[in-house]
């Protein structure tokens, strides 16, 4: 999935390790979530097609530790926050 050099997000992204739709490489570049065009930055899951996301549900937890999640549908636009060309110029700014 990191291999592509496109500058759209995947369709699904999980912040959970043990999801299938997990990938660090795509997460440590920084994704944010626009969600019925408000900025969301509780988000644990998202997915375009399906047209919904997972925030956690204050501070609750289930039975093995996890954060209890809602999913909410609606509209989902998601964004990387750096560019790959951003990182590398911003490092020579001195």
């Amino acid at each position: 999935m990191a291999d592509k050099a496109t500058d759209t997000p995947p369709d699904r992204l999980s912040l959970d390790p043990r999801s299938e739709h997990y990938d660090e490489a795509l997460l440590s570049r920084g994704v944010g979530i626009k969600f019925n065009g408000q900025e969301k930055t509780n988000v644990i899951e998202y997915s375009i097609s399906e047209g919904w996301i997972r925030v956690a549900a204050g501070r609750s937890r289930d039975r093995y530790g996890q954060p209890m999640t809602i999913k909410l549908k609606g509209e989902v636009e998601p964004y990387y926050e750096k560019s790959d060309q951003g990182e590398e110029s911003a490092g020579s700014e001195e």
